[in-house]
């Protein structure tokens, strides 16, 4: 069997604890086996040791809360339980699971279709950026419509972030076909292919085991028009998932070449969403002192700043386009400066 082919299928074997007999038809019908995130079972380039014990612990940690989102959909209590549970470092993660979790028993199970929204107007809304990343894995397990899909999420600006779990998810799951053979699912049109991009590009920090040599290279083998996004995801994973010293992060750097803007880019998102998670780790401090030369503190306040009023929607270009490019844009300036 292929590594493509041991993918995505559900059913799987879950591993969350018991809660009530729902929960237990739940865990039974579209679990995953943690074992799946594994690097010896997705095919990952990477030798054991303290990097990929620790890029294999996000993907378990993911897991973990997109299980405890089957177990307990109740806003309230699923957070409790994320944060009684996981460290501060890897929390967020486990808030993605949760948005992928809840996301699909909005789609799947009939009656209260309000589980991810409630969620993220209660006690994830600190964790939104990364709940609407978690959101939009159900995207890629399920015959959806993204455009109908999107429009289901409520934020306007943030939505477009579940393109980007979209994308993670099949370099994460299906590399062979996301990766090697460069293949765009074909329902996305338009704008939607370059957050998928960025998604993709974040998964390439743990399909290459982060191996600031190879990343460079997997990346210029897609064509010129790709590679922008490419390059913001791999900033995102690489200050917000982390594991490189300061010397790899600046060689990182000097490969992205004319795409630093968007690689720094990348850093502002993590750099913005750790912070208002309230999780700040080393190793985001470190991202954004080597690729922006400042605090992560002041690196995520550059985020912040661009969201402030932000056009409307246009044909063919989202607000959160604008968003990006004027995040890019400062960047770009203080190099000059």
């Amino acid at each position: 069997m292929t590594t493509e082919d041991r993918t995505t299928s559900l059913p799987a074997q879950a591993t969350a604890r018991p809660g009530g007999f729902g929960a237990m038809v739940r865990r039974a019908l579209f679990g995953i086996d943690p074992a799946d995130t594994s690097f010896a079972r997705r095919g990952f380039h990477g030798e054991a040791g303290p990097l990929r014990d620790r890029l294999e612990r996000v993907g378990q940690t993911f897991v973990q809360g997109y299980h405890s989102a089957l177990a307990e959909e109740q806003a309230g209590p699923l957070a409790a339980r994320i944060d009684a549970e996981v460290e501060r470092d890897f929390r967020g993660f486990a808030y993605e699971g949760a948005g992928m979790g809840l996301a699909l028993l909005d789609t799947l199970i009939p009656g209260r279709r309000r589980r991810l929204a409630l969620f993220l107007a209660g006690p994830a809304e600190a964790h939104n950026y990364i709940v609407h990343v978690g959101a939009g894995w159900v995207m890629a397990r399920l015959p959806l419509s993204p455009e109908r899909y999107l429009a289901r999420l409520a934020d306007p600006l943030l939505r477009w972030l579940a393109l980007d779990g979209y994308g993670f998810h099949e370099g994460f799951f299906r590399w062979p076909r996301a990766v090697t053979r460069q293949e765009v699912p074909r329902r996305l049109r338009g704008y939607a292919r370059r957050g998928f991009d960025q998604g993709l590009g974040r998964s390439l920090w743990f399909v290459e085991g982060a191996d600031v040599e190879r990343l460079p290279r997997t990346i210029g083998t897609f064509p010129l028009s790709r590679q922008p996004d490419l390059w913001a995801g791999l900033g995102l994973a690489c200050a917000y998932a982390g594991g490189r010293t300061e010397s790899e992060i600046a060689a990182l750097l000097a490969a992205a070449g004319p795409h630093a803007p968007h690689l720094a880019q990348g850093v502002a998102f993590a750099a913005e969403a750790r912070r208002r998670a309230g999780n700040p780790t080393p190793h985001t401090e470190l991202a954004c002192r080597v690729i922006w030369g400042v605090p992560a503190d002041e690196a995520a306040a550059v985020g912040d700043d661009a969201r402030r009023d932000l056009p409307p929607d246009r044909s063919g270009e989202p607000a959160f386009e604008v968003w990006r490019r004027r995040i890019q844009d400062v960047f770009s300036q203080r190099r000059l400066a």
